[in-house]
């Protein structure tokens, strides 16, 4: 039954996810301005974040098994949804660089001797299929690449995620639901993939 509910579309989209974002993050900073409050920032936005990467990992293939007006919206917004994952991922980053510049030694020892590298080549993707969900800027590097770094930079993101998800376990495990949600929408998104042979849809497309 049609509820008669509009949801944002495109644009509106990503603004209101923008705005809930930052809203949300300042929210956390006045309460709490010193590091609990840097640190609630970087967990919320991280669970954010893996909510609407995993929706937009999945929106093609969700669509494609579950025909509905909701699965079409999310299709249909998947560009969008997608950056608004990396609105996300940037103020995470921003919070974690305030953590670091603010809070050097207490930002030392939890990171400890982390590599960290991983780290920058997932930041590196999301930038890059970011720009690249425009479409100049995918018209300028042509449809081969495109779909090369997109399908590529998807995969290492999940990749990034799981294996964050699975260290963090033996410190709590909470983490088992963020990895088992992971798990799931990769056999969900590959398993009709395999049965129609049919190209998988990139982040931001």
């Amino acid at each position: 039954m049609d509820t008669g509910i509009s949801l944002p579309q495109k644009w509106r989209l990503l603004g209101a996810i923008t705005a809930i974002l930052v809203s949300a993050a300042l929210l956390i900073l006045a309460a709490d301005p010193g590091l609990d409050g840097i640190r609630r920032v970087i967990r919320v936005t991280a669970r954010t974040s893996v909510c609407l990467f995993l929706l937009v990992f999945v929106a093609t293939v969700l669509w494609k098994r579950f025909p509905n007006r909701a699965t079409s919206w999310t299709r249909q917004n998947r560009r969008y949804l997608g950056l608004g994952f990396a609105v996300s991922h940037g103020i995470h980053a921003l919070a974690i660089i305030a953590y670091a510049r603010l809070y050097p030694d207490q930002f030392a020892a939890h990171v400890g001797n982390a590599n960290l590298i991983p780290n920058y080549v997932a930041y590196l993707f999301i930038l890059l299929l970011a720009l690249t969900s425009f479409d100049r800027a995918a018209a300028m590097i042509g449809p081969r690449a495109w779909k090369i770094l997109h399908t590529a930079g998807v995969y290492y993101l999940w990749a990034s995620f799981a294996v964050g998800f699975g260290k963090r376990i033996p410190v709590s495990g909470v983490y088992v639901l963020p990895l088992i949600m992971a798990i799931c929408a990769l056999a969900f998104r590959l398993w009709p993939v395999r049965q129609s042979n049919s190209a998988p849809a990139e982040l931001g497309t």
